[in-house]
């Protein structure tokens, strides 16, 4: 017989961290670093993340900072976009942007025969963006590093967690290796619920 656990409505998120931080136990990650981490597990009830999740040294700090100072937020996919609390955002002045169904972005991306997610990135470098995440597409990701490479964008920290078995786990490999701030997710795993999920972590923290 199942036994459900009774959980007054406004209550059932902190049970859930609670449950997350017992199971999980002690960890080497930071206070700022484990809420991104909890938040992920929460997201996902997938705790390999907690082994997963990597952090440029600077990576919280240049993401506050960016949040704090009203910068934007640029996401790969719309889904991730409607997941983001604008509300908490808009506090800072800051805006989401995702620009892959736009008809620029799809006109772009067929004359140069490369991905809408490649070519929203292009389109999106004088957006005054803070924090880039991505969680679907690879492509984005990878263009990401190549316009910042180019010195033609300066995000001030670049959530790269795409999910997939193309180029996914290649693209992370390579993000660990930059000096820029960065946050990531080794391997297949990922997504967009990641994604939104550790930019949401930082609004809190923020």
């Amino acid at each position: 017989m199942v036994t459900l656990q009774k959980v007054a409505p406004l209550e059932i998120e902190a049970e859930s961290f609670r449950i997350i931080e017992r199971e999980l136990g002690p960890t080497s990650f930071s206070p700022e670093e484990f809420a991104l981490v909890r938040r992920s597990i929460h997201a996902t009830g997938d705790f390999s993340f907690a082994e997963n999740i990597r952090f440029h040294p600077k990576a919280i700090e240049a993401g506050l900072q960016a949040l704090r100072s009203g910068k934007n937020i640029l996401i790969d996919v719309n889904m991730g976009a409607s997941g983001i609390s604008k509300g908490l955002l808009a506090k800072f002045g800051g805006k989401v942007i995702c620009k892959v169904a736009e008809e620029a972005t799809i006109a772009k991306a067929k004359a140069e025969g490369t991905t809408r997610s490649d070519a929203a990135m292009a389109l999106s470098v004088n957006d005054n963006i803070g924090i880039v995440a991505v969680g679907n597409a690879p492509t984005a990701l990878l263009k990401i590093m190549e316009l910042i490479e180019q010195g033609s964008f300066a995000p001030d920290l670049v959530i790269g967690v795409p999910v997939g078995f193309v180029n996914a786990a290649e693209s992370k490999d390579i993000l660990i290796e930059k000096d820029f701030p960065y946050i990531t997710a080794l391997g297949r795993k990922g997504g967009t619920p990641v994604a939104v999920a550790m930019v949401n972590a930082l609004l809190r923290l923020a």
